[in-house]
């Protein structure tokens, strides 16, 4: 049984392991959103529907948070109960499906669709937008505000730990208490992932775990010119300003530039140069092996999408662990970050410039795509899967 109750960031990857698990051989059921009920059973997966509550700060009649995971929980208790699964495996943000198999006595995995957000001492805090410090100055500097990232990680091991015991589980003595220690998946490049200096319990890098809807190719602008897909959030940017900023910006240099607006329609119109073409939406997956550079704002499944392409990547962050991936691409010398702030046309046209012209940034794209190639990240994550269902014992760390 898989559970993922968001957005398309950390649906698709749980899709993309129920694919892998159902090729396999297995019995799969995906716990999840109404909207993504069509797209679990083509892939031939069993459906549930997630029960869909206002969590504060919504107006109106709200829960909180937690109070909403164990009305969750409680709601997703007898879908356990009948499915009797060898294991859950749940999204790093939804509690529900893992707190209901712990309470079946089921094994419990995590999976995290994104770089690994659990510091190491010296590491800034997690989505930022700060990369990894070089020098031990550094890191003895980052470490001043360990004090400050710890007493957040203790204020929600409590709140984690109340909620645990209202629903008869015992309290937890560390931090994270949400990322299973018997097997926590995270979907990533390991070239994106810090060097740490300990080891995670259960924790196995995996690779991009990747699944789109099925779409049609979008035409590609006509020429032999490099190409550049502008590809914005689906949740951020409401205004479109960086597929505004990027357009006018790369009207001026020597690419063609295919751009979607990602089905919400901007108002007032966008103004299409030359050499763009403007669609509603583009296939990721068909599109960008197509693509010299991907503009975007560093959403992971964009990022890794692009990185498995061989395209290199222009982010600019809107909000939340985009700051975190931008910086992570930038440390890896795959990519290159705009900061939010600086989005314009001429910072675009300077990033996309750079992205094209300094082969290092190629070069170290392509060795990623070659590393996901000869990497299958979901046959790798489904045979943890089954070793944990198999055993019912932690799953040593790689």
């Amino acid at each position: 049984m898989l559970g993922a109750f968001g957005d398309p960031g950390h649906t698709f990857p749980v899709i993309a392991l129920g694919r892998a698990l159902r090729a396999r051989g297995h019995e799969v059921v995906v716990q999840t959103w109404v909207r993504w009920e069509p797209h679990v059973r083509a892939e031939g997966l069993g459906f549930s529907a997630a029960p869909e509550y206002d969590v504060f700060p919504t107006l109106g009649r709200h829960l909180k948070p937690y109070e909403a995971v164990v009305r969750a929980t409680r709601d997703t208790l007898p879908l356990v109960q009948e499915v009797e699964p060898d294991v859950v495996v749940a999204d790093i943000l939804t509690l529900a499906p893992a707190l209901a198999g712990e309470l079946s006595g089921v094994p419990v995995a995590t999976l995290v669709p994104h770089v690994d957000p659990r510091p190491d001492p010296g590491f800034p805090p997690y989505s930022i937008g700060a990369r990894r410090p070089r020098t031990p100055v550094g890191r003895a500097l980052w470490g001043r505000v360990d004090g400050l990232v710890s007493r957040g990680l203790l204020q929600g091991q409590r709140e984690l730990n109340e909620t645990r015991e209202l629903l008869g589980l015992r309290r937890l003595d560390h931090v994270h208490g949400g990322i299973s220690r018997a097997l926590c998946l995270v979907g990533t490049f390991p070239q994106l992932e810090y060097p740490r200096t300990r080891r995670l319990p259960g924790t196995h890098v995996v690779g991009p775990l990747q699944w789109e809807p099925p779409t049609a190719q979008a035409p590609l602008p006509p020429g032999d010119a490099p190409l550049v897909l502008v590809a914005p959030s689906t949740s951020q940017d409401r205004d479109h300003r960086l597929l505004r900023a990027a357009l006018a910006g790369l009207a001026e240099l020597p690419v063609r530039v295919l751009a979607t607006w990602n089905r919400r329609v901007p108002d007032p119109p966008v103004e299409v140069p030359r050499n763009a073409t403007l669609v509603e939406w583009v296939s990721y997956a068909r599109t960008m092996p197509r693509c010299d550079v991907v503009v975007c704002h560093g959403g992971h499944g964009t990022v890794v999408r692009a990185l498995t392409s061989g395209a290199v990547v222009v982010a600019a962050p809107a909000a939340g662990d985009m700051n975190e991936n931008a910086a992570r691409i930038d440390w890896a010398g795959c990519g290159v970050r705009v900061p939010r702030l600086a989005v314009g046309p001429r910072a675009l046209r300077l990033a996309t410039g750079r992205a094209l012209g300094d082969r290092r940034l190629a070069t170290r794209a392509a060795d990623l795509a070659a590393w996901a190639a000869a990497h299958d990240a979901g046959d790798r994550a489904a045979t943890l899967v089954e070793e944990l269902a198999a055993t019912g014992r932690p799953v040593l760390s790689a």
